[in-house]
């Protein structure tokens, strides 16, 4: 959530919302209209449950805080902008919500008309995160069964090498030290311009970054440039999200998906030939439409496969508009159940994982409360005494408390 010029925004979703939530706070405190409080919601569509919250918090701030003017933007707003309307919020479209002019005078609590999409322009998070979120694309190209994003967000589009680097060096000159790269395909990075997410890291790596990190990749888009540059520069974090959603191959399939088991296996165990020390996180469905216990035993078995210590793991929902929604679906309970059991499985996995790590040392990025932060390989670690926020500090592990291990400050040896 951020505040400013009697501007609320709150963010729901992926990182690149979080991003893109710095430009529409900016963008609406262009725009004071009236003497009235705005809350603006940009909301997400990733499932029928983001959608569902995003309603719920709608409808809260009307009937809570009836002074305030709400509005409504993001990929839930694109998808249902006539029921938001209908509730009495404004309906601000994905394409127009970083523009000025979308928050001028309020009019009538109706959609506004959808505007021919502009060249992507950066989106860099607030100056009051510790890490800084930086959109460089939006959109997706491709057609996975089960994904409502192409039609919330349109085509793959990607902001330029320049304004991409632009950006960062605003973030570094206020102070931020660790960036890190967003996008609803990020992989595809370039692909509509004729570069690459090699080639944009490669120029970022030009500036004095000291931390780079790479949200979710699809791993049949990780190039021998990209590959080279994961495990070969210190700068990028040994860190690395994968966008898998199943490991059987039918399902993946039926998903559209580009790569199969195999691929996202092999590119691991290479990754972590190259760089031991990389984490490997990845998305899952539970429940996909057809998906039998054979196949799910298939993605089951896959976090330990590939050792996946950070997995967001979320039962299938159908999305209206989409292929899946249409496949013979396995019903809420059984995803919900089979979701458990990822979850329980990938809980075990990075329980493990954290527990090996004590006794090593780490650098620290320490967020804004002055005590909580992440290693490079993106543990989350608590410090036993408060430390400037955004500071980077030498720490030894300790031990793992839950998801978490607490760590003590070291001092650094003199040369």
């Amino acid at each position: 959530m951020s505040r400013g010029d009697s501007v609320e925004v709150v963010n729901f979703g992926c990182r690149l919302n979080i991003a893109e939530g710095e430009a529409v706070r900016v963008a609406a405190a262009q725009q004071p209209g009236s003497a009235r409080e705005r809350i603006i919601f940009n909301s997400c569509a990733v499932t029928d449950e983001a959608v569902r919250q995003a309603r719920q918090a709608v409808r809260r701030a009307l009937r809570e805080r009836p002074g305030a003017e709400v509005i409504v933007t993001g990929c839930a707003a694109e998808l249902e902008a006539k029921r938001f309307a209908d509730m009495g919020a404004r309906v601000v479209p994905n394409d127009a919500k970083g523009q000025a002019e979308s928050y001028g005078a309020a009019q009538a609590a109706s959609p506004v008309p959808r505007s021919t999409p502009a060249p992507y322009t950066p989106a860099l998070s607030g100056a009051d995160h510790a890490r800084a979120f930086l959109g460089v694309q939006t959109g997706c190209s491709h057609s996975c069964t089960f994904c409502a994003t192409v039609l919330a967000r349109g085509g793959a589009r990607s902001a330029s090498i320049e304004a991409v680097a632009r950006a960062a060096r605003n973030a570094l000159e206020r102070g931020q030290r660790e960036v890190i790269l967003t996008g609803v395909d990020l992989a595809s990075y370039g692909d509509d311009m004729g570069s690459s997410l090699g080639a944009l890291v490669e120029a970022l790596l030009a500036l004095p970054v000291e931390r780079l990190r790479l949200s979710s990749l699809d791993p049949d888009r990780v190039d021998d440039r990209l590959f080279a540059l994961i495990t070969g520069e210190a700068r990028i974090m040994p860190h690395i999200h994968l966008s898998l959603q199943a490991g059987d191959d039918m399902i993946l399939t039926r998903m559209k998906r580009r790569h199969r088991r195999a691929d996202a296996v092999r590119l691991v165990e290479r990754l972590k030939a190259a760089r031991p020390d990389i984490a490997i996180g990845a998305d899952l469905i539970a429940g996909f439409p057809t998906e039998d216990e054979r196949m799910f035993a298939n993605s089951l078995a896959l976090i330990d496969d590939i050792d996946i210590v950070f997995g967001h793991i979320f039962p299938y929902s159908p999305r209206a508009g989409t292929p899946a929604a249409r496949m013979p679906q396995v019903g809420r309970s059984v995803a919900r159940q089979r979701a458990a059991l990822l979850r329980e499985a990938n809980a075990r996995r990075r329980h493990a994982w954290l527990d090996a790590q004590r006794g090593n040392r780490a650098a620290m990025l320490v967020e804004r409360d002055g005590v909580s932060g992440h290693a490079e390989n993106f543990a989350a670690l608590a410090l036993d005494a408060p430390a400037a926020p955004g500071s980077i500090l030498p720490v030894r592990i300790g031990a793992r408390d839950g998801d978490r291990l607490h760590v003590t400050a070291v001092q650094e040896q003199a040369a």
